[in-house]
C-alpha cells in the first residue's frame, strides 16, 4: 500500500503526465494537418517547437526523476481512466 505521501505525488505528477501528455499530442496533431496540407515551413517550425518542448520536459525531469513513481502515476492514471468509462 502506497503511504500519503507517495500518493500525492503520484497524483501530482499523473497530472503533470496529463498535461505534457496533451500538449504533445497537440503537436502530433498539429504536424499531421500541416504534412496533409503540404506547408512544409509551418510543419518544420512545428517539428522544431515539439523537439524544444521535449527538451523542456525532460531538463526540468532532471536526474534526480524517478521512475518508479513515474511508473506509479502511470498506473494511477490509467486507473482513473478506467473509472471514468
Amino acid at each position: 500500500m502506497m503511504n500519503k505521501h507517495c500518493s500525492t505525488n503520484c497524483t501530482e505528477l499523473s497530472k503533470n503526465m496529463i498535461f505534457v501528455g496533451m500538449v504533445y499530442d497537440s503537436f502530433e496533431a498539429l504536424e499531421e494537418a500541416l504534412g496533409k496540407l503540404k506547408l512544409e515551413q509551418p510543419l518544420f517550425l512545428t517539428y522544431l517547437a515539439k523537439k524544444a518542448f521535449a527538451e523542456e520536459v525532460f531538463k526540468c525531469a532532471g536526474e534526480d526523476f524517478d521512475f518508479d513513481l513515474a511508473q506509479q502515476a502511470a498506473q494511477q492514471m490509467s486507473e482513473e481512466r478506467v473509472s471514468i468509462q
